[in-house]
């Protein structure tokens, strides 16, 4: 288990840690929750050794490997699938000797640690990972250069994910994510073998993944038993307990004290005011629970226009006149909630781009209306602010005419305070960065709001306001986001990207997650009706027979091992009286071989069944 005991650490003379301990029981899940700026991200950098600590210990199992998502893979010529089979040092190192070695006792002792670790797997795991990540086959034999950053990160979550530590940290792993991928995460971390900390602000997935929770909070750290929903409950009452036992002391206190006020200068009771003071001086007093600022979101009111306020007949659009979607038959009101689902580099950034007239129509027919106002946010759009301004000259270009003091009191409005106005925006966090974007979407009272992943960088309080503010707020709302919270609670229709048009989804979203996580099963089947297996795609039979190569080659390799064995078992000199002891460690090397030999034909029998039952489909 890990032990964290009596831990302080202080940055910049601001202590983060004080007196902090927790103990996490091998194999859990757990969420590390807390406000932003409270110290997480450290913490994770003190389990894993980088930071000293001022006070106590940390203490992990012996010989635990620790693994985490430091930074994005680099660019390279290697493939995404031996990037990941590389995450796993040991495995590849023994592969790589297993190509050299030629001492037979050597290379039975490979083969032995091989099959303990289920080597011969390995490329299946590392891609049915990134498969679930959103790499296809094709995607995988493709170097790293070819992808973008965003891209490489999920490499790099594979990659620890395929590598296994014994203790996992992952510090926001779903903000690259899309849903799709969000959704395979967390069901892989609810099966992960062994201990994972997560650091997150989406509540499906401390719902869903985690079976713990734990605090950080006052520079100490509290663990709760339960998902997050669960945790929050305990807390709520916590807090309410708390207020009210502060809220008896004072009334105690105050009631003793006004007692020493009125008798103090009395000699006959003078006595008894000097024993009030030594009770109230007695009392621990128990502090009221901290007041959070309430994080808000004020998006300005448009005016109703009338229905449809965007309709589309037959469109198709693209880039460079070459279509990306087509057979578009669309309609948009004016109170309308849409949540675009589909896995990435299906179209619903080309969808949202079109709608808010970023992106031409190739053919067919789009109405708007003619005074609708659209609001755009996408994660790129705040990558785009002016590092060198600040949030109050954004929005003096934006709106030249209004009063400083107006353009003050918008910014307030979305959590941004006096000090962040006027602060350069390099210098602001994510999630401010993320609030100012969200104000200059909203800046001029659009009737369409198109919100493309609005959650990165928010935290939970933040991202329950925006919750609250989409709610009230009266115009159409189109939302693209991993946040499986927010789509619930903000979205009344769903619209499924993908084959090259968009259809609305007529089930809800639980129903999608569950489509999702089991591929093979569709949501409804129609036993009268039921169709013929679909065939396997082309890369999906390419895979089979690769990995039936892979698995003849593996037999022929370890029976290279098997004969070099049983050569050095026929030389008669081994059988001597005084080498007994060597022969049985031959005997039994040669045993392990064998039991290698009989799984890794087993592997291969199996690779030839499912590409013969893919290939007669």
């Amino acid at each position: 288990m890990l032990r964290i005991n009596d831990i302080s650490y202080s940055v910049e003379g601001r202590p983060l840690f004080e007196g902090a301990s927790a103990t996490i029981p091998a194999g859990h899940k757990v969420g590390l929750v807390g406000r932003n700026g409270t110290g997480k991200t450290t913490l994770f950098r003190m389990i894993r050794g980088e930071l000293a600590l001022e006070g106590g210990e940390i203490t992990l199992p012996e010989r635990a490997r620790i693994g985490g998502v430091a930074q994005e893979v680099p660019s390279s010529d290697v493939s995404l699938l031996d990037t990941v089979l590389a995450a796993d040092t040991e495995r590849a190192a023994l592969m790589a000797e297993a190509e050299a070695a030629s001492d037979p006792t050597r290379i039975a002792d490979i083969q032995t640690r091989l099959a303990d670790i289920d080597a011969w797997s390995a490329e299946a795991r590392a891609s049915s990972i990134l498969k679930g990540l959103g790499f296809d086959y094709a995607e995988q034999q493709m170097p790293c250069s070819a992808f973008s950053g965003g891209w490489r990160m999920r490499v790099a979550l594979a990659g620890v994910l395929f590598a296994q530590p014994d203790i996992l940290l992952l510090d926001e792993p779903t903000n690259y994510l899309d849903l799709e991928g969000a959704l395979w995460l967390e069901s892989y971390l609810a099966k992960y073998p062994h201990t994972v900390i997560i650091i997150s602000h989406d509540r499906g997935l401390l719902n869903r993944a985690v079976g713990a929770i734990l605090h950080l909070d006052e520079r100490r750290l509290t663990f709760y038993q339960g998902p997050y929903d669960q945790f929050a409950r305990q807390r709520a009452e916590q807090r309410a307990v708390q207020a009210s036992m502060a809220k008896k002391q004072q009334a105690r206190v105050a009631h003793l004290q006004s007692f020493v006020d009125r008798f103090r200068a009395k000699a006959s009771k003078a006595k008894q005011a000097q024993a009030r003071l030594k009770m109230i001086e007695k009392i621990d007093l128990v502090a009221a629970p901290e007041e959070i600022a309430r994080k808000v979101f004020t998006f300005p009111q448009p005016e109703e226009l009338s229905p449809p306020i965007i309709s589309i007949e037959g469109g198709e659009t693209g880039y460079d006149g070459v279509p990306v979607l087509r057979r578009l038959n669309l309609r948009i009101d004016h109170d309308d909630r849409i949540a675009l689902l589909g896995k990435n580099g299906q179209g619903k950034s080309t969808l949202s781009k079109l709608l808010s007239d970023r992106l031409p129509l190739l053919a067919g027919k789009l109405t708007r209306s003619n005074k609708l106002r659209i609001g755009y946010f996408a994660q790129h759009q705040v990558d785009e602010l002016h590092i060198d301004e600040t949030p109050l000259q954004h929005l003096s270009r934006a709106r030249p005419d209004v009063l400083p003091t107006r353009l003050r009191a918008q910014l307030a409005g979305f959590g941004l305070g006096a000090d962040q106005a006027d602060t350069e925006v390099g210098r602001l966090s994510g999630g401010q960065k993320a609030r100012l974007s969200l104000l200059l979407a909203t800046l001029h009272a659009p009737h369409l709001l198109i919100l493309d992943e609005p959650t990165n960088h928010l935290d939970i309080e933040s991202r329950e306001a925006l919750v609250e503010a989409l709610t009230a707020y009266s115009g159409a709302v189109i939302l693209v986001s991993h946040d499986m919270h927010l789509l619930s609670m903000v979205a009344d229709r769903l619209w499924l990207v993908g084959d090259g048009t968009v259809k609305p989804f007529d089930d809800d979203l639980e129903a999608y997650r569950k489509l999702l996580l089991s591929a093979d099963k569709p949501v409804k089947t129609d036993k009268a009706k039921a169709a013929k297996p679909k065939r396997p795609s082309r890369d999906a039979i390419l895979a089979l027979r690769a990995e039936v190569r892979k698995c003849e080659e593996r037999v022929e390799k370890i029976s290279d091992m098997r004969d070099k064995l049983a050569s050095k078992l026929a030389n008669p000199a081994l059988y001597d009286e005084e080498r007994v002891g060597e022969l049985e460690v031959w005997n039994r090397k040669y045993a392990e071989v064998m039991e290698g030999l009989d799984r890794a034909e087993m592997l291969w029998e199996r690779a030839l069944e499912k590409l013969e039952a893919a290939e007669s489909a």
